[in-house]
């Protein structure tokens, strides 16, 4: 190989890194650009009009050292017909719960009627804690489920079709045909599904989502709620939808706010990624709940034993160790006769 020969190859292989460099350079960047503008800060917050707001202003969570269960309240609010600065009530409330010892995901769906005492505001609704602040939803969701939720994410519909768009939609099995229609926005989100496997893009996946005119009504709206967040998520773990990352974040960015800081983000990426779901539950569980009606004569939801909702929730994240037990009685025999044998000589 000529003098000449070698030294073109060794510029072709600069010239290459170089360009690898750059490339990867600009993909990290770009995360790091749109990471960095998913907290809206001033006038851009969502909240920024909500009256009292040092009482309810939201203070920096706690630094997250890696090793303890990190948990985040995820609200989807319907903003039709509100104007500029109103909070809607949420639509939707989930906490994802991360273990990074156990690399496992748990997903909580708060029925939105279930009734709570909101520190400082009195009974209500839960759904109608985000209206006060996220500090107050945080709060609320913690007393309710009995975890510490750290860091909220709140998106609107919006966001949420251009999130599903933007990864390249979901194939999902719809269960059943799912029609409803609505004058009062203009038919612009009516429902009309058809049962079976198919592949659903943002404005379809909203109407999956947001279907509860059947007899479970928001208790089948929950369960489907996670069914479908869970394809979401095992969507985004893929290597194709990484590759998209820089632009499914510019698209998303505009209709999200939230807490976690650019550092918490990076490393609750990687978690998520590295991750694998659990499970999913509703809360509070059927059995825990009651119907009733307030003073005023609303229906709501209320928990029959907050003791036990709590108890019930941590049996989910961090399980009870399982002892063996004999499987019959001539094991227990054979057990307790090997024990006796070992017992020196009287």
């Amino acid at each position: 190989m000529t003098r000449k020969t070698k030294r073109t190859i060794w510029i072709s292989l600069a010239a290459f890194v170089l360009i690898v460099g750059g490339v990867v350079s600009y993909y990290f960047g770009s995360i790091l650009n749109q990471l960095d503008g998913l907290q809206k800060k001033g006038e851009d917050s969502p909240f920024a009009n909500i009256e009292n707001v040092e009482k309810v202003k939201t203070p920096d969570p706690p630094k997250w050292e890696g090793t303890e269960t990190v948990n985040i309240l995820v609200m989807g609010v319907d903003a039709r017909g509100l104007k500029k600065g109103e909070v809607p009530r949420s639509d939707s409330m989930m906490v994802v719960s991360l273990d990074p010892l156990t690399k496992k995901i748990n997903l909580f769906s708060i029925l939105r009627d279930t009734y709570i005492n909101i520190d400082g505001y009195g009974k209500d609704r839960i759904n109608t804690a985000i209206t006060h602040g996220p500090n107050v939803a945080m709060e609320a969701a913690s007393d309710l489920l009995g975890i510490p939720v750290q860091y909220y994410v709140y998106t609107d519909f919006q966001g949420f079709i251009k999130l599903i768009d933007a990864v390249g939609g979901v194939d999902f099995d719809v269960e059943k045909d799912m029609h409803y229609t609505s004058k009062a926005d203009n038919n612009e989100y009516d429902i009309d599904l058809k049962k079976g496997y198919q592949h659903l893009d943002g404005k379809t996946a909203l109407m999956y989502v947001r279907f509860r005119h059947d007899a479970m009504s928001d208790f089948a709206r929950s369960e489907r709620q996670r069914e479908l967040l869970k394809a979401v998520t095992a969507k985004m773990q893929s290597t194709t939808t990484i590759a998209k990352l820089p632009s499914i974040l510019e698209a998303v960015n505009p209709y999200v706010d939230t807490n976690l800081t650019l550092s918490d983000m990076w490393k609750l990426g990687g978690l998520g990624y590295q991750s694998s779901m659990n499970g999913s539950e509703q809360v509070p569980p059927m059995n825990l709940l009651k119907e009733e009606r307030t003073p005023g004569g609303a229906q709501v939801l209320s928990v029959t034993s907050e003791e036990k909702l709590k108890q019930h929730v941590q049996d989910i994240i961090h399980p009870p160790a399982k002892t063996e037990e004999p499987q019959n009685k001539e094991d227990k025999t054979a057990s307790g006769n090997e024990k006796n044998s070992q017992q020196p000589a009287q």
